[in-house]
């Protein structure tokens, strides 16, 4: 009798055959796949040490032009502040110098300004201080225009300022004046006096002052007076014991400014204090008062003698600053 294979046998040969040619037909996708990615773009081939080597050169090459050029324009303003004032120290001799510190207009004028500087940078930081602080961190209705007004006396000619000056305290409103009323009710006189020097010069270094404290402010994060509030700290105290410690460096800065400043000032003093000798005569208007009577050199040791305050003014605060940095 022939033996005939059975049913369930040839299924399971039918299915071995399926799973067969599936098996294939995976194995021919995966292939394809292989295929696929074998035309994707090559990788980059690394450079040649000699191209590298030709890169690095033409690299440095550059950067030696763009330092020159940095120092070339910056190197060239340096030297000639330098040659201001080599010029300023060999057009007079020690002993010019000497003699003008003899005069007694001179050295009177000397006190003075170095009264009437410190005291204009000390009120100008203490005005400053609240402004500054609240323009960096608050928003409030006509911020525009109070941050616009605090520029004007930098952008004012010198002799409109102390003019603007003369005008106010002079101007009536139906018959009354603020000099007037100033020297009457409090015995103070401005206009021509010594609080003339002050108020010119505290007017032109708080705009200073307030813009160098308005930078220090906005680049000290609030988050840290936020977390001082939250402990229980009140706005005053976290100014007081977090922002204003962060912000000494900045104080200094402006009290710098302020200073230097006020020691330059010159046109709203020649119009609102006057030059009068051993009464409202500072050093800037020494020079102009020197020149004016054809004494070269006095007003060259003069111009010499504000040089070296400013120098050693800076130089020490900017010490004083590092110390208590």
């Amino acid at each position: 009798m022939t033996n005939v294979p059975s049913s369930s046998g040839g299924e399971k040969s039918a299915r071995s055959l399926k799973q067969s040619s599936t098996v294939i037909g995976m194995s021919g996708s995966r292939a394809d796949i292989v295929e696929s990615n074998d035309n994707s773009p090559p990788h980059p081939q690394p450079l040649s040490p000699a191209y590298r080597g030709e890169g690095r050169v033409s690299q440095t090459r550059s950067d030696a032009a763009f330092w020159l050029l940095l120092w070339g324009l910056g190197g060239s303003y340096v030297l000639f502040i330098l040659l201001l004032l080599l010029a300023d120290a060999l057009s007079t001799s020690p002993r010019h110098f000497w003699d003008a510190l003899q005069k007694p207009e001179i050295r009177a004028s000397l006190l003075l300004t170095l009264k009437t500087c410190t005291l204009s940078a000390i009120l100008s930081l203490w005005l400053a201080l609240p402004l500054a602080y609240l323009l960096s961190r608050t928003r409030f209705a006509g911020r525009a225009v109070i941050d616009t007004l605090v520029d004007v006396p930098l952008v004012l000619p010198p002799l409109v300022l102390g003019l603007s000056l003369l005008i106010l305290f002079h101007f009536p409103i139906n018959g009354w004046q603020l000099e007037t009323w100033l020297r009457n009710s409090f015995g103070l006189s401005v206009t021509y006096h010594v609080p003339a020097i002050i108020l010119a010069q505290v007017t032109l270094a708080t705009a200073f002052a307030v813009r160098t404290l308005r930078s220090t402010f906005d680049r000290i994060d609030p988050r840290a007076e936020e977390v001082a509030r939250t402990l229980g700290c009140t706005r005053a105290q976290a100014f007081l014991q977090v922002c204003l410690p962060q912000a000494m460096p900045g104080m200094l800065a402006a009290l710098i400014v302020a200073w230097a400043r006020s020691m330059g000032e010159f046109g709203p003093i020649l119009i609102f204090a006057g030059t009068t000798r051993l009464k409202t005569e500072v050093l800037s208007t020494t020079v102009y008062l020197e020149l004016g009577m054809g004494s070269l050199e006095a007003a060259v040791a003069v111009s010499l003698l504000m040089v070296t305050l400013s120098v050693a003014v800076l130089l020490g605060l900017r010490l004083l600053g590092k110390w208590a940095a």
